[in-house]
């Protein structure tokens, strides 16, 4: 391959990446905005966060394929592969449940409790229905756990990182950038919200790029999201 095919490639998946990531942004926003400015069924609350989950999944996944698709490569690329699966899946469990009572046994009743901005956020979220906390669950499992981790790990890292000659320079490079755009994208506010989001996005990194696979940090994330509405829930909600 001559040198100038090669800047060529550099240059085409630079381009895709950066509309990739773009669009991808902008697909998680929209049904965020719709219905929080629509307020539809009553805005972010019940079976609505169960759309804005599935809205999430179906474009983010549609948007991949097609950005794959353009760069000659497949979801297997991006770490979403199940040839170890047991061990990622324990892995993810057990950082998952640490994480969770880390933080809800002691940082969360030691800096606010039901007073901070993060679990005020979440209580609005909340009707009080089955069907409304299972919506809110498929929300953090689904739009958070699967979709944020295929698109913020998996493809963010792998993609960006072939950029670069040298593969050691581009994993750090596209792992510190992934994280850092990862937390800007929910706009911490103050110290305490850049260390919640800041230390679990680290944990979920290093879990993807030490196993190579996206299992692990999915079950993570995921466990994470759905333990922590639950508890919220049993804890804080009327």
């Amino acid at each position: 391959m001559t040198q100038k095919t090669t800047e060529n490639n550099k240059t085409k998946t630079v381009t895709v990446f950066i509309l990739t990531i773009l669009l991808g942004y902008l697909c998680f926003i929209i049904p965020d905005v719709f219905f929080g400015v629509t307020k539809i069924n009553g805005g972010k609350i019940g079976l609505n966060l169960f759309w804005i989950a599935l809205f999430q999944f179906v474009s983010i996944i549609g948007l991949l394929s097609l950005s794959l698709k353009i760069l000659k490569r497949k979801f297997t690329d991006i770490g979403l592969k199940f040839s170890r699966i047991k061990k990622d899946t324990l892995i993810g469990l057990l950082f998952g449940v640490l994480w969770t009572i880390l933080q809800f046994t002691l940082y969360i009743p030691n800096t606010g409790g039901k007073s901070r901005p993060d679990i005020m956020g979440m209580l609005e979220m909340y009707d009080g229905s089955l069907l409304g906390t299972i919506s809110f669950i498929a929300l953090g499992v689904i739009g958070g756990g699967i979709t944020e981790e295929i698109f913020n790990r998996g493809y963010f890292i792998n993609v960006l990182k072939d950029i670069f000659s040298k593969p050691t320079l581009g994993l750090w490079f596209s792992s510190i950038l992934s994280i850092l755009t990862f937390s800007l994208g929910h706009m911490p506010s103050n110290g305490l919200d850049w260390f919640d989001i800041l230390i679990p996005t680290i944990i979920y990194t290093l879990l993807f790029v030490k196993t190579k696979r996206l299992t692990a940090s999915i079950v993570a994330h995921g466990v994470y999201n759905m333990l922590a509405i639950i508890l919220t829930y049993i804890l804080y909600f009327n």
